[in-house]
């Protein structure tokens, strides 16, 4: 488990693309499966991606062909490309660096980083 720093989010016309990273202060290397999260106002945080250290990757159907999870170990960083943007994809998005082959998060988060879909 290590520290996040979630950024990259911004207001976007519908349609459009963002770009979220997620840096940790330490190596993830090692840590066999990370996530990104997302809270829309008023509902609980769901699970949009993860991705394991070999890279295989998982997404909920919403999100499924339009957006792309990554990491670079050599940086420490993940990521989340996010393309044709809609307003149901408004939220906090978060990134977890522990996160069980079922999808449920149990390391600490960041302060997350505000998306803002407009139509």
């Amino acid at each position: 488990q290590v520290p996040l720093v979630e950024s990259g989010g911004g207001l976007v016309q519908a349609g459009g693309s963002l770009r979220l990273s997620c840096a940790a202060s330490g190596s993830i290397f090692s840590i066999p499966n990370m996530g990104w999260y997302r809270q829309a106002p008023g509902k609980q945080r769901e699970l949009v991606a993860t991705i394991t250290r070999r890279g295989t990757t998982d997404y909920v159907d919403a999100v499924k062909g339009r957006f792309t999870i990554s990491r670079d170990n050599a940086k420490n960083t993940m990521y989340l490309q996010m393309n044709s943007l809609k307003p149901e994809d408004t939220a906090v998005y978060y990134c977890n660096t522990a996160v069980s082959y079922s999808g449920t998060p149990f390391g600490p988060w960041g302060q997350g980083t505000q998306v803002t879909v407009s139509s």
